[in-house]
């Protein structure tokens, strides 16, 4: 028999919750949920209805039972719940103390404290949900922009699930038609090869479509890391404050004022950004500032994303050559845009100083800002999503997103269904087709979870939150 597990299915925020909710799955969700709660009056204990009372401790030995908290307790009876088993949940005030006291009391009386992602993974395993369906819930969980959460919500709801299963069953079809000739070739008519090759190309072309979501599904999940970088005084916390609508950053006219990294998380067309705005680097004898600088290096290798600033005021300089060479050295591969910032501060009428023709070869058209008036963000925005190459991922038609898990599982569908075209243009036995379609059917059971193995989903579940 499937034991009862209990976890808290809230955020808790010391001093800050209103509700916590401590969540039961199992046979003996039931039975513990009326050891511990109370409802005054004749409320019945009726699923999916929610009761007003009061949880309390049980009588242990001599020591009378103790009042916990008041609390709301709703009951699901399975299969109508998420579990599809007896589900319980305790509604208490939020903060640490009492959520986490009748989480004990749950354990006590005969509950186990679940593993991370255990609720989900019990809704998969009774087939509640597939695992397509499973990740999204942890990516709704997580999402940090709202189109995340969009995307994130439409696997929920099967959008993804369903061409993946449209897409298998196309193969199984095939696959049926070559097995009937393998086995009862003398009483069949011959094999449609002309239809069978249109099918293949069908869904490799569908196939290459969900493929390249991948890119830009990673991106709303885990967003985009971008690093301000320059000498001091260009600017660069003025641009942070700007870009991010808040004075995240202190801005004064002393050079050198930033010493740390300061971090500001921004939703730039649907991807969640967050920005780092550095110390300037230059060379300097204060200890502090020169940690400043080494994060300020350390930023730039670690970031997505390099927004170089410089002075519009003054153009390039030596310094910002060297400074240049110094976090290309260290961010090599990374794109990198070039801001010059200050324009409000250019002469009326006048230009920027000229850029070296080398450095304009090796950057993207530079983005003219006046930070400390709020000008240029938006041209800012577009350059940063065109260095990424997503364009304006807001307006595009992206109503599905896969993960690397299901890119990974997908990629070799899509290699073994290019193999049986190979197969087939090589013009070998039926035989030798049948391979390769089972291995991309199994590919795509691996995606929405049929047959997948024990490990697999360990791994899958263990990096969900407990209580989900």
């Amino acid at each position: 028999m499937t034991d009862t597990i209990a976890a808290i299915a809230t955020a808790i925020v010391p001093q800050q919750g209103s509700v916590g909710i401590v969540r039961l799955s199992g046979p003996e969700a039931i039975s513990i949920g009326k050891s511990l709660f109370r409802a005054p009056g004749n409320q019945p204990w009726e699923s999916h209805r929610i009761l007003y009372g009061h949880i309390y401790q049980p009588t242990q030995g001599n020591q009378p039972e103790t009042l916990v908290d008041e609390a709301l307790l709703l009951l699901m009876q399975g299969p109508r719940s998420f579990t599809r088993e007896d589900v319980v949940e305790l509604h208490c005030h939020g903060g640490l103390m009492v959520v986490q006291r009748v989480l004990q009391l749950c354990i006590a009386q005969g509950a186990r404290l679940a593993q991370p992602g255990e609720f989900s993974l019990r809704a998969f395993l009774n087939g509640r949900i597939d695992l397509t369906q499973a990740e999204s819930v942890a990516d709704l969980v997580s999402a940090q922009s709202p189109r995340a959460a969009e995307l994130a919500l439409a696997g929920l709801q099967g959008k993804l699930a369903q061409p993946i299963r449209e897409l298998r069953m196309t193969c199984l079809d095939t696959l049926s038609e070559i097995e009937a000739r393998v086995d009862f070739e003398d009483d069949l008519p011959p094999l449609d090869e002309a239809e069978i090759k249109r099918q293949l190309s069908a869904v490799l072309g569908r196939l290459q479509q969900i493929l390249a979501t991948a890119d830009r599904g990673e991106l709303m999940r885990s967003g985009l890391k971008v690093a301000i970088v320059g000498r001091p005084n260009v600017g660069k916390s003025s641009l942070l404050n700007a870009w991010s609508r808040s004075d995240r950053a202190i801005v004064t006219d002393l050079p050198g004022t930033t010493r740390d990294v300061v971090e500001s998380q921004l939703v730039v067309g649907g991807i969640p950004v967050q920005v780092l705005d550095t110390a300037g680097i230059r060379e300097t004898a204060d200890q502090v500032e020169q940690i400043g600088v080494a994060r300020s290096r350390e930023a730039a290798q670690s970031a997505d994303l390099v927004l170089f600033t410089i002075d519009a005021t003054v153009g390039w300089i030596k310094d910002d050559q060297t400074i240049y060479d110094q976090v290309r050295a260290v961010a090599e591969t990374q794109p990198l845009i070039l801001v010059q910032n200050k324009m409000d501060l250019v002469v009326d009428g006048a230009t920027p100083p000229a850029l070296p023709s080398s450095l304009i070869e090796q950057c993207q058209a530079p983005v003219q800002t006046a930070a400390a008036q709020n000008q240029g963000i938006e041209a800012l925005e577009q350059a940063v999503l065109a260095a990424v190459q997503l364009g304006d991922v807001q307006a595009a038609n992206l109503d599905l997103a896969i993960n690397q898990r299901q890119a990974a599982a997908l990629t070799r569908a899509q290699t073994s269904l290019e193999q049986v075209q190979q197969t087939i243009a090589e013009e070998l036995p039926f035989d030798f087709w049948t391979i390769d379609l089972r291995s991309a059917i199994q590919a795509f059971n691996e995606v929405t979870g049929e047959g997948i193995t024990e490990s697999v989903l360990e791994r899958i579940f263990s990096r969900f939150c407990i209580g989900k």
